[in-house]
């Protein structure tokens, strides 16, 4: 929200790292790597990062991401930074070190465990004080079987990290592998009184009890470990313990002697010299469902006295400098405690060999990795005065850039509205355009959009079920009727069923036969993906539904893919004979479940059935050159259901937008799924089955699209960059209703502006899909609320719709009176920032010339943010090439605009007779007589019209029917 409502925020570099590294934690790679990128674009005068520590991050990201190899590249290439910090060098082969050691596709064992050990080693030397290193390198000492090595490194480790839970794991492993239990006992209980909730260590310590026949006190383990009992194996472990103590005998006084003491006795027993010293007793071992304390966070007097301390460090008694020390090391537990909450809460595993999360998930703690955080110029103020935040105690520096604000004069306030002329516009703006956060297309004064909330009344039960909208067109009258149109615009998705035969569509021109015969070679994308049944979504194990939806990218022919369809169908066809069932249609898989009714499979039955299938999708069909045929046939499809049309906004974007004003095409076997998703920018879709097969849809009504962003973010997922897959019993117990409906051969599916939908092939079959924009107030509105809801979000709007915006005006006269004044607004909001941009880049100095648009030119976005630039072009170059700019990013860069040079895209003469030139268009009464349609805005074009649907479309108030199975 910051950097929306603030775009030349001069810590832009901060929050865009602070983001990417939240992303990163909740396993969003894809936009961690947006932001990534956008925080390097920035400039890092005051950021808190450098550029390497950023690079490690990101290298880091790759790691996650699980591409080992370049993830190791990059680690490599930065070791050969003359620049590096010593403290960065250290985290940089700790990273490397722990990623040969874990690694196996990175070269042969011995050779892994070589480079392994002489990263670690290099990290011990880069910084001497921290016991992360040795940790790590007994820990790849203890995997080679040098047991004497790994206890030495871990003792180090100790004297460096006292508090080091994952230590004194480790330590407790290397006992209990050497058969002294009562030491590794005693590791163990210091590791889980440090870490009352190391889920690691309370299991092994289960194990230990289990070894020594105490199953009582083995149960009582696992059922404190947390996070890791959910683990399978461990559930079972639990039931069955808790069968076996349930009948087992009471405990006789004359009975053998216990091998070690009970758990209760241990938390309470004396330690060794050596483990006493460094793990103090506190509180008795948390029972279930009993959460440990976590340390105090400081005051705020506290923390005022910490600041006052740092900044003062020079000049202080020793009593103060203990103060200083026992201050920051509380502020340090805090914040780990708490980052260790959050890391939990995400359900990051720190059990067993993923006790090493110091290594996996190396998120920069703000608090303990500023090596010169007593060095830095914390805050001028005494304590008594001190206004400082948080932020200064985590070492940030202060800032070097200051940005001074675009001319504006307070004491003449300014008023923009869609009545002035572009004239008073201009005027007004040569002596003050406002500040660019008043620049937005929604109006000044205008908030960023947000989800709404799910609206009231709560729905019935029928109501959150709904039959899909649905229509039969008997003949080609009835295609280009304009009651058509109307039956879709009026609800969220509906089917269109029989156009494609009343209107003769040659579907045979988009099988994968004629695809295969035309071009062969033609590249098609390819998801891998869990086959499963349309209502259920498990994860990867088949043990938990969840809502995240698995797929990994690759690349094909259309000829290689078409091999793979035919002979996955030939596969299901020798499979049903061989279980003796009737052999499967091409129309329908053995997935197809149409009724809607839940499946029943549990766990065990779907892991043993449970295979990976490909999807081929968005096969562009853009070039007019290599389809003429298909695309030529699809003109046949009436005017608000074609591809390029008067009364589609896309047709009027002037250039290509792929898969939005082109087709692509859906090369489909049974099980492939679209996941959950909005279309771009809101607009509606058009989405042809060419068949044999069905497919299977669901959608949410636009209104509802918050209600299902809020399950989202429950479900951890980032419901625009995301991959999902819904539960519609779920959605519809948080009062979202959902449509679900079967699209067969021939059936066309409109989806309408701003519906949520998904979608699973239940056979063989191909898709065709495009997006279109009809020509309303509603549709041009929610496209203007996502993009700039996308702007808050860091999400890049694939259509452009200022560009788009202006040459609606300059093409089509509007009578609609919500419509025109939402695009006189964006027309003048727009002029009014591109007059701004021209007034602060010429009060720079920087040149400016006029470029122009060449015809088919694609829009042009801004380099670090990925926001539309329209007009004003500010270009730099940037790694040998030129990169353009908008006017916060290049003032973020730098703030004198130099070496910047500014394009025009128009004549400012040519946007100031456009703006005045779109009035609102009322059209003359028609004369008396029959009714006549001309081509007026939103009609269908085509030929004449046919009488009413009435026998073929419900009324309003009716209740649809279902969809016929």
């Amino acid at each position: 929200m910051a950097l929306y409502v603030s775009p030349g925020f001069s810590r832009a570099a901060d929050a865009h790292l602070r983001l990417a590294l939240m992303f990163k934690a909740r396993r969003h790679w894809t936009i961690a790597a947006v932001h990534f990128k956008r925080a390097r674009l920035a400039p890092h005068q005051d950021a808190t990062f450098t550029r390497l520590e950023l690079s490690f991050h990101a290298a880091h990201l790759l790691e996650a991401k699980g591409l080992r190899k370049a993830a190791r590249d990059a680690y490599e290439r930065l070791l050969k930074e003359p620049q590096l910090s010593s403290s960065l060098k250290a985290d940089v082969c700790r990273q490397l070190g722990w990623l040969y050691h874990r690694c196996v596709t990175l070269g042969e064992p011995a050779a892994r465990a070589r480079a392994a050990i002489w990263c670690l080693k290099r990290a011990v030397d880069a910084e001497p004080d921290s016991g992360a290193g040795l940790y790590l390198l007994g820990r790849c000492f203890a995997a080679q079987g040098k047991v004497h090595d790994a206890f030495i490194a871990y003792r180090n480790s100790v004297e460096k990290s006292e508090g080091n839970a994952d230590t004194w794991c480790s330590i407790g492993v290397l006992y209990q592998q050497q058969n002294q239990p009562m030491d590794a006992l005693q590791a163990y209980i210091c590791a889980v009184q440090l870490d009352k909730g190391h889920s690691a260590a309370w299991t092994n310590l289960g194990s230990l009890y289990e070894s020594c026949q105490m199953p009582k006190d083995a149960f009582a383990c696992y059922t404190n470990g947390g996070a890791a009992a959910t683990a399978w194996a461990l559930r079972q472990r639990l039931e069955f313990l808790k069968a076996h103590l349930a009948h087992a005998p009471m405990p006789s006084v004359t009975g053998k002697r216990r091998q070690l003491p009970a758990i209760e006795e241990a938390w309470n027993l004396p330690i060794s010299a050596e483990m006493s010293s460094r793990a103090p007793k506190s509180a008795p071992p948390p029972y279930p469902g009993k959460r440990p304390e976590e340390p105090p966070p400081l005051t705020h007097h506290q923390l005022q006295t910490l600041q006052y301390l740092q900044k003062n460090t020079h000049n202080l008694s020793p009593q103060q400098q203990t103060l200083m020390q026992q201050l920051l090391s509380q502020y340090r537990l805090a914040q780990a405690a708490r980052t260790r909450a959050v890391t939990k809460s995400e359900g990051t595993a720190t059990g067993g060999d993923s006790a090493e999360s110091l290594a996996e998930d190396l998120l920069k703690r703000f608090s303990d990795t500023q090596p010169d955080i007593k060095k830095e110029p914390i805050c001028t103020e005494t304590p008594s005065n001190a206004t400082c935040s948080n932020e200064a105690v985590l070492g940030c520096r202060q800032p070097v850039v200051k940005l001074e604000p675009l001319k504006t004069d307070p004491l003449k306030p300014v008023t923009f509205h869609i009545g002035m002329n572009s004239k008073q516009i201009l005027d007004t703006c040569s002596e003050n355009a406002g500040p660019p956060t008043s620049w937005s297309v929604l109006g000044d004064g205008c908030g960023p959009p947000s989800p709404p909330p799910v609206p009231p009344p709560r729905l019935t039960p029928e109501q959150l079920a709904p039959p899909a909208p649905f229509v039969y067109v008997e003949s080609k009258r009835d295609a280009f009727s304009p009651q058509l149109q109307d039956f879709c615009l009026k609800h969220p998705i509906a089917v269109v069923r029989g156009l494609t035969a009343a209107l003769k569509l040659d579907l045979g021109l988009f099988s994968t036969k004629t695809l295969v015969e035309a071009w062969p070679d033609h590249a098609v994308e390819v998801r891998t993906q869990l086959m499963q049944s349309a209502d259920e979504n498990w994860d990867p194990t088949g043990r938990r539904r969840v809502w995240a939806c698995a797929s990994h990218r690759s690349h094909t022919t259309v000829r290689k893919y078409a091999q793979y369809q035919a002979g996955s169908f030939q596969e299901s066809l020798r499979e049903e004979r061989e279980r003796g069932g009737a052999a499967p249609t091409a129309g329908g898989g053995a997935l197809s479940d149409s009724d809607g009714r839940e499946s029943g499979s549990g766990p065990v039955k779907r892991r043993r059935a449970s295979r990976m299938l490909r999807f081929g999708t968005n096969v562009d069909l853009s070039d007019e050159r290599k389809w003429r045929p298909q695309l030529t046939e699809l003109q046949k499809l009436p005017a608000f259901a074609r591809v390029a049309s008067a009364a589609n906004m896309l047709s009027h974007v002037g250039h290509v937008i792929l898969g939005m004003n082109t087709v692509q095409l859906y090369m489909k076997v049974p099980g492939s799924r679209t996941p959950g998703h909005q279309e771009n920018n809101n607009f509606c879709s058009i989405n042809i089955n060419i068949g044999p097969g069905d497919c299977e849809w669901f959608g949410v009504p636009d209104a509802y699209w918050g209600g299902v962003r809020d399950l989202c973010e429950r479900h951890g997922l980032s419901y625009l960059h995301g991959s999902w897959w819904p539960d519609p019993e779920e959605l519809r117990a948080h009062g979202v209703p959902v449509y679900r409906f079967t699209q067969r051969p021939g059936d066309l599916v409109w989806v309408n502006a701003g519906c949520v939908h998904w979608v699973q092939a239940t056979g063989w079959c191909n898709n065709i899909a495009w997006n279109v924009g009809p020509l309303t107030a509603r549709q041009y509105s929610l496209a203007l609320e996502r993009y700039e809801w996308n702007k808050v979000q860091n999400f890049k709007s694939i259509v452009p719709m200022v560009h788009l915006t202006w040459n609606l005006a300059r093409n089509i006269r509007v009578s609609d009176p919500r419509l025109h004044r939402a695009m006189r607004t964006c027309l003048l909001q727009t002029l009014r920032g591109a007059a701004g941009t021209l007034g602060a880049v010429r009060a720079r100095n920087v040149p400016v010339r006029f470029h122009g648009r060449a015809r088919g030119e694609a829009s042009h976005y801004c380099g670090a943010c990925e926001r539309e630039v329209w007009h004003a072009l500010l270009v730099r170059e940037h790694e040998r090439r030129h990169v353009v700019h908008c006017l916060a990013c290049a003032r973020r860069a730098s703030p004198s605009l130099a070496g910047f040079l500014c394009l025009e895209e128009h004549h400012m003469d040519e946007l100031a007779q456009v703006y005045d030139a779109f009035t609102l268009h009322r059209p003359a009464p028609p004369p008396p007589g029959p009714a006549s349609v001309g081509p007026s805005l939103g009609a269908p074009l085509g030929p004449p019209l046919g009488p009413p649907l009435a026998s073929i479309l419900h009324a309003p108030q009716t209740p649809l029917p279902p969809l016929p199975d």
